[in-house]
């Protein structure tokens, strides 16, 4: 019988595909999944999406050009103009994001990913 719940499955997969990336980590911050490089967020699960850490300049261009991507609100949460949430159904859909969960993580961190 299968005690994963479709949320935990759902992160598993998310942890499967973010945490591979150079220097990245996982942690519960508030009560959300977030993840880290160097100590610094870029990204974090929040409702059916998972929320990405950009310029300003590029978070408001995938804003306007993705039909999958909204503002990042947490739990209701007032937005970030630096910070916007991919919405994908299952998971597994994330793969296509990977170039995007990568140019995250390299902003963050300043290209410092170790």
């Amino acid at each position: 019988m299968n005690t994963d719940t479709p949320e935990s499955s759902r992160k598993a997969q998310i942890d499967a595909l973010l945490l591979k990336l150079p220097g990245a980590s996982t942690r519960k911050i508030n009560g959300l999944d977030a993840y880290f490089v160097s100590d610094k967020m870029f990204a974090c699960i929040s409702g059916g999406g998972v929320g990405l850490r950009f310029s300003a300049a590029v978070a408001t261009e995938l804003h306007f050009s993705r039909d999958n991507v909204v503002p990042f609100q947490p739990r209701g949460l007032a937005s970030s103009r630096e910070w916007i949430q991919i919405n994908r159904a299952d998971a597994a859909d994330y793969e296509k994001d990977l170039e995007l969960f990568r140019a995250s993580l390299e902003f963050v961190s300043g290209g410092r990913t170790r």
